[in-house]
């Protein structure tokens, strides 16, 4: 059963992951600099030369840490927010899960160095990253 959780997890986190791809390369800016500042910081041991083509020889490092971090968020924060939104969703009968769902991107970018996206971009990324949850959920039943 465990054994089943974690592939379900590494199968949204590798398709998030796709998905913020494509969502970053189309709707939003990758700053190189703070990129690289990021991850050679992370990475430790990268310095001078190495360092400026890191991200252009690792780019995709940067689109598995936004999958990582919007699977996350949607894992743990975004139950929190919907339980307190209760209210507000029977409202507007569920058009504030939009919302929600536009403010868990906004946040993962937040929380991602260097890339950066606006408000209409993070709209847009929501539609298409529940699309693409959507379609896992119904494959995975």
């Amino acid at each position: 059963m465990i054994k089943k959780q974690i592939f379900v997890f590494l199968l949204r986190w590798v398709a998030t992951s796709v998905g913020m791809y494509f969502c970053i390369t189309w709707f939003g800016n990758l700053n190189q600099d703070l990129a690289n500042a990021a991850l050679s910081s992370e990475a430790g041991k990268i310095a001078g030369a190495e360092a400026s083509n890191f991200v252009l020889e690792h780019g995709w490092i940067i689109f598995a840490i936004a999958g990582l971090i919007f699977s996350l968020i949607n894992s743990f924060v975004k139950p929190l927010i919907k339980i307190f939104a209760l209210p507000l969703a029977i409202l507007t009968m569920g058009i504030s899960t939009i919302i929600i769902n536009t403010g868990m991107v906004i946040l993962t970018f937040y929380l991602l160095p260097g890339v950066e996206m606006s408000f209409y971009g993070a709209f847009i990324t929501s539609l298409l990253m529940s699309i693409i949850n959507g379609g896992l959920n119904l494959i995975l039943g």
